[in-house]
């Protein structure tokens, strides 16, 4: 289940330890060098003032960079300003959805927060290293953007992603995880940082320092941390399973954090019937270990709330039949039926941030809903 690029040997350094940047652009305008000036909030904080943070011109993708350090940021950005209506989505990192395409009326602009985890590695915990500090694409339909704004977030709470491949930030198309797609539902002040890494097991997630050792050391008291592993553990006996999920929980409450139990996300392997009633597509593994049962009986027993993933994918896949699930998955292009495509990441996603609502595991403040507040007609 691993598919990522070969691995980028060099780490660079990230420099400014805290900034806030501003850049603006508008459709149809290329980007031009501006000077830096000195601003307000404090002694580290500098502004990036004109387009020299981003490069392309709409209706291309406008990519802006700007050098800091790890850690969490909020971006505001103004969207629209064309005299056309815009369609603007923006990317940050290895892909990460953190604001769906957004529509700008002709001659009006919108503005939207986010938070984003910025690290290195900037992806997958064991893969490439990526690009040092904080890159941002402006996508969509039709993008415009009128100017974006980054700094240092001070009171962010962390929402920390335990996982594998079906999780994970992926980083290449046409591959993409729910994690990958969960950014974009959440406002500013929380902070989405995704863990997961392609081909991990139960075990090897604990084993290895780079996963497990590191996610626990960033915990911070009241970060709810979602755990989804499964599809891996092939061959992991019963009580193993259940020892490797208790020592993630305990892990994470020894931290202050709030695990969530995720059961995975089914596999896409239909009966003649059009049911998924099959081991194949319900985690059961060749040992006989029933994934989804065992995490929702662990769930019980150590007080953890359950995001139960596998009962909602499977009426979702079942719901769209044998050929429209198709598109959820990798079917077509890769003879795929376990990893997602943009589209099935998404809705997965949309189906995790519905039990955060239900439950309450997030405050409501923090997750988007409505449209954009509308800055007005220039």
């Amino acid at each position: 289940m691993r598919h990522r690029s070969a691995r980028i040997a060099t780490l660079a350094t990230a420099a400014a330890l805290a900034a806030t940047c501003l850049a603006t652009t508008s459709a149809g305008a290329a980007p031009a060098p501006g000077p830096h000036s000195r601003t307000d909030d404090g002694p580290n904080s500098r502004t990036h003032n004109g387009l020299s943070n981003c490069t392309g011109t709409a209706p291309a993708p406008v990519v802006c960079h700007f050098d800091v350090a790890p850690g969490a940021y909020d971006v505001s950005v103004t969207l629209g300003g064309s005299a056309v209506e815009s369609r603007t989505s923006v990317l940050a990192e290895t892909r990460r959805a953190v604001l769906p395409e957004t529509v700008a009326a002709p001659g009006a602009r919108v503005r939207r927060t986010f938070t984003v985890d910025v690290r290195t590695p900037e992806g997958e915990p064991t893969g490439p290293t990526g690009t040092p500090g904080l890159t941002l694409t402006f996508g969509g339909s039709a993008p415009a953007l009128s100017s974006v704004r980054v700094r240092r977030a001070v009171h962010a709470r962390q929402l920390l992603l335990l996982g594998d491949s079906t999780v994970c930030d992926q980083p290449g198309e046409p591959y993409a995880g729910w994690g990958q797609q969960l950014p974009q539902y959440l406002r500013q002040g929380i902070s989405t940082a995704n863990y997961a890494d392609s081909g991990e097991s139960s075990v090897t997630y604990r084993e290895n320092p780079a996963l497990f050792r590191t996610v626990q050391q960033k915990i911070r008291p009241g970060d709810l941390a979602l755990i989804q592993l499964a599809h891996n553990d092939k061959q992991t006996d019963a009580p193993t399973y259940r020892a490797n999920l208790t020592a993630l929980v305990e892990g994470v409450r020894a931290r202050g954090g709030r695990p969530v139990l995720v059961t995975p996300i089914v596999r896409r392997w239909f009966n003649a019937d059009g049911t998924l009633n099959n081991p194949t597509a319900l985690l059961v593994n060749g040992l006989g270990v029933d994934h989804p049962a065992e995490i929702r009986a662990l769930a019980t027993t150590l007080r953890t709330p359950l995001i139960d993933l596998t009962a909602l994918t499977k009426a979702r896949v079942e719901a769209l039949g044998p050929e429209p699930s198709k598109a959820l998955y990798l079917t077509a292009e890769k003879r795929d039926n376990t990893h997602t495509s943009v589209r099935g990441a998404t809705e997965y996603a949309e189906l995790v941030l519905g039990e955060l609502r239900t439950q309450r595991l997030l405050p409501r403040a923090t997750v988007a809903g409505g449209g954009p507040p509308v800055i007005g007609a220039l």
